[in-house]
């Protein structure tokens, strides 16, 4: 019998596809899920989790919390996002997200921006389609706990604005385009 075994396996950040609507709908890799105090992270070369450290803080993700596939950022990581939805899901899971806006953010000195979300097939959420409609009570979460989440570790974040689904489509389509000119083949193209 003949061996069929793949010498590698796929690597979510490069083989799932951002989808054909983005950046109005893409595909997101959820590596932490809402409520979690673990701080997973995505292996560059093997395509696995890793676990990156326990939150030294008394906080926990309050959304679930991955990346874009097929982007890439300044930080030479993909573009994250946070994805607002009913449930926690299993990390590493990939859904359908709209992007309703961006979260500005500079961590240790880079900028490390994250982009906002709902997950497009959540009966609760799929229908907001800007930052603004959100309850200002959930957004003073989201900054809050982004502001909070590395202090104990004596590292500094600052969150700066939250800026709208226009703004979030133009961060996604310049981390696709980035993504395009580092890892695609020029014949590709």
């Amino acid at each position: 019998m003949a061996n069929h075994y793949r010498s590698s396996a796929s690597h979510p950040w490069h083989d799932l596809a951002i989808g054909s609507d983005a950046p109005n709908k893409f595909n997101a890799v959820i590596e932490i899920p809402k409520g979690s105090k673990v701080k997973y992270e995505l292996d560059k070369e093997t395509g696995m989790l890793y676990i990156d450290r326990v939150l030294y803080s008394s906080v926990v993700y309050p959304h679930n919390y991955g990346f874009i596939p097929q982007t890439l950022c300044e930080d030479n990581d993909p573009l994250d996002v946070l994805v607002l939805m009913q449930a926690p899901v299993v990390p590493m899971s990939f859904l359908r997200a709209k992007p309703i806006g961006v979260m500005q953010m500079i961590d240790q000195g880079e900028q490390d921006d994250k982009i906002i979300a709902v997950h497009a097939d959540d009966p609760e959420f799929r229908d907001y389609d800007d930052i603004n409609q959100l309850p200002k009570h959930r957004l003073a979460e989201i900054r809050r706990f982004f502001e909070d989440y590395k202090k104990n570790e004596h590292k500094e974040v600052k969150v700066d604005e939250f800026l709208g689904a226009e703004l979030a489509r133009k961060t996604i389509t310049e981390s696709m385009a980035m993504y395009e000119e580092n890892y695609l083949p020029k014949r590709k193209r």
